[in-house]
């Protein structure tokens, strides 16, 4: 059985810089968002509060759909949060499923 995976959107605040990523374990890496350990991108610009994610039951489905959502444009993004997240709230990563 293939591992499940997360696509996940980290922002700076509210319609601030955003960091779409993939990963096979979501609360943690929302831990090292939140403490500065992931060096790069969302470090540099401060992106660290959890405002989306989508779980997929295979790890490779979660990369395809994350490439898909690089392409995406801003402003659909923005819809996928404000759909689940009007207030742009830091969301807590639910466990493994």
């Amino acid at each position: 059985m293939r591992r499940g995976g997360w696509v996940y959107i980290v922002a700076s605040r509210r319609n601030g810089t955003l960091y779409l990523g993939v990963t096979s374990d979501l609360a943690r890496r929302q831990w090292e968002h939140r403490n500065g350990l992931i060096a790069g991108f969302s470090k540099r610009y401060g992106c660290t509060r959890l405002v989306w994610y989508e779980h997929y039951a295979d790890i490779r489905d979660a990369i395809d759909a994350e490439s898909r959502m690089k392409a995406w444009r801003r402003q659909w993004k923005l819809q996928a949060i404000e759909t689940i997240n009007p207030d742009w709230d830091e969301l807590i990563a639910p466990p493994l499923p």
